[in-house]
C-alpha cells in the first residue's frame, strides 16, 4: 500500500488558486481512476477534478470554501501500487512550470520581506482577506484600509490580487478619489431600502461578471458600428439544410455557424481585428478563436471557445457549437473551454433584440452582436428596375476597443460580415 497527495491541479492560462465548491467523496470511499472527486471553482468555470489513481480516500486536507494553489495537496489517497509519485495535475511544459514555480517564489519571497502587516490595514479587522503581498504594495502607496476595501476584486470569492491593487493604483494616479470611488461602483452615500425591497446577494459567477464588464470598460475605449445585412440567402438555405443536418447528425442547425463562418472569413480578410493588447504593444494571433456568448439557466452569462475555427466546416462549427452550448447549459465545460479566444460573437436576436452593444472580452478587441432576423419590404435593384419584396434582414453590432482600432477597420469589418452573408451560396452542401 501506499499513500499519495492529490494536489490542487492548474486549471487554465493565468489561474493559480481554485476554491473547494464540495466534495463528492468522503473520507473511506473507493475511488476509480479518473472518477472525480471534488467540484472546484475558479474565477473562469466551475468543474469537477479527478483522481488519477485508484484507490481509498484517507484524508480530506481541504474543507469546502477553502481557497488552494494550484500544486498544494488537497487530499491523500491509499493505493495499492508500490511507487506512486506525487499527483501532478499540472501543465508538463517545463518551461511553463519553470515560470510558474518562478513566480511562485518571487511572491513567497515578497510576502517574507514583510515582518507585519501595517498597522492600518491589518487582516484582523478587514472586511475580508488580503495576502500579504497586496498589504505591502497597499502600504507603500499609502492606501488606507477604507480605500483599500473598494478595490473590485477579481480572485475567488473577490479577494484583490496583485494585478487588481496595480490597476487601481495606475487609475488613481489618473483620478480623483471621487472618482475613483465611483468608478468602482461605490459610494459615500450608504444605500437606502425600503420595506417593500427585496436584497439579493449576487452569486459567485455574477460577481466575477461584474467584476469583469467593469474593468473591460475602464480598459477599452468602446465603439460601436451598426450595419443591416440581408439574409434572405442563409435563410433560404438554411431551411433546406436543417431537415437534412438533423437525420444525419441527430442534431438541429442554428444560424450561430453560418455566423461564425462568416466572422472567422472576415478576420481573414482583415487580421488586425485578430488581435490583443498588452501595454502599448499588439500581438497579432496566428490561431482564429471564436468565443460565443452562451445564457445559462441561472441567467448569468459564459463565453466557451471554438479553437481553430478557421480550419473547420461549417457542419464542423455546427456540431462544436451544439457541443459547448450544451456542456455550459449542464455546466460540464472546462477551463480549456473557455481560454484564447481572440474574437466573440453574442447572438443577442436569440431574445427578440434587434441590436445591441456588447461590451469587449478582454483581451480581444472585437465582438460582433447579432441581432433578430425580421421580414422587412426593401428595395430589390434588378437590371429591369427597382421594386419592393419582402426580405430577411438583421443588424449586426460590432463593438471595438478605439485604442487600436480606428472606426475604419472597425466599421469594414462588419460590413465584410454583412456581405459574406449576403453572398452565402446556396448551392453548398453541409
Amino acid at each position: 500500500m501506499a499513500l499519495v497527495e492529490m494536489v490542487m491541479p492548474k486549471m487554465g492560462e493565468s489561474i493559480m488558486e481554485g476554491t473547494v465548491l464540495s466534495w463528492l467523496k468522503k473520507v473511506g470511499d473507493s475511488i476509480e481512476a479518473d472518477e472525480s472527486v471534488l467540484e472546484v471553482a475558479t474565477d473562469k468555470v466551475d468543474t469537477e477534478v479527478p483522481s488519477i489513481h485508484a484507490g481509498i480516500l484517507k484524508e480530506i486536507l481541504a474543507k469546502e470554501g477553502e481557497v488552494v494553489s494550484v500544486g498544494n495537496p488537497i487530499a491523500i489517497i491509499e493505493t495499492d501500487q508500490e511507487e506512486v509519485v506525487n499527483e501532478q495535475l499540472v501543465d508538463t511544459d517545463p518551461e511553463e512550470n519553470a515560470e510558474a514555480i518562478l513566480e511562485e517564489v518571487s511572491n513567497i519571497t515578497e510576502s517574507l520581506s514583510i515582518e507585519r502587516p501595517p498597522e492600518h490595514l491589518s487582516t484582523s479587522d478587514a472586511a475580508r482577506f488580503y495576502s500579504p503581498l497586496v498589504l505591502n504594495i497597499a502600504r507603500e502607496e499609502n492606501i488606507p484600509k477604507s480605500e483599500l476595501e473598494i478595490i473590485s476584486g477579481t480572485g475567488s470569492e473577490g479577494r484583490v490580487t496583485k494585478k487588481d491593487i496595480l490597476a487601481y493604483i495606475a487609475s488613481r494616479k489618473s483620478f480623483s478619489p471621487d472618482t475613483t470611488i465611483a468608478s468602482n461602483g461605490s459610494s459615500n452615500q450608504p444605500a437606502i431600502f425600503s420595506g417593500e425591497d427585496e436584497i439579493i446577494e449576487m452569486d459567485r459567477m455574477r460577481k466575477v461578471i461584474a467584476d469583469r464588464m467593469m474593468e473591460s470598460k475602464r480598459i477599452a475605449a468602446h465603439v460601436t458600428s451598426f450595419v443591416e445585412a440581408d439574409l434572405s440567402k442563409v435563410v433560404a438555405w438554411r431551411s433546406i439544410n436543417k431537415r437534412i443536418f438533423q437525420e444525419r447528425e441527430g442534431q438541429p442547425l442554428t444560424f450561430t455557424p453560418i455566423f461564425i463562418e462568416a466572422v472567422v472569413r472576415a478576420i481573414k480578410d482583415y487580421p488586425m481585428m485578430n488581435i490583443s493588447i498588452d501595454g502599448y504593444k499588439i500581438i497579432k494571433k496566428k490561431a482564429i478563436n471564436i468565443g460565443m456568448a452562451v445564457a445559462l439557466p441561472s441567467g448569468n452569462l459564459i463565453v466557451p471557445v471554438i479553437h481553430n475555427a478557421d480550419q473547420l466546416s461549417i457542419g464542423a462549427i455546427s456540431l462544436k457549437v451544439n457541443e459547448l452550448a450544451k456542456r455550459a447549459r449542464n455546466n460540464q465545460l472546462s477551463p480549456k473551454d473557455l481560454e484564447g479566444g481572440t474574437y466573440t460573437i453574442s447572438n443577442v436576436g436569440s431574445f427578440g433584440n434587434v441590436m445591441g452593444t456588447p461590451i469587449l472580452v478582454q483581451p480581444q478587441v472585437g465582438i460582433l452582436a447579432l441581432g433578430t432576423i425580421q421580414k422587412k419590404p426593401t428595395v430589390i435593384e434588378t437590371p429591369q428596375g427597382d421594386f419592393i419584396g419582402v426580405r430577411h434582414k438583421m443588424f449586426l453590432s460590432h463593438s471595438y476597443d478605439h485604442r487600436v482600432v480606428d472606426g475604419a477597420l472597425g466599421g469594414m469589418f462588419v460590413r465584410r460580415v454583412a456581405d459574406y452573408l449576403e453572398k452565402f451560396d446556396e448551392t453548398r452542401v453541409i
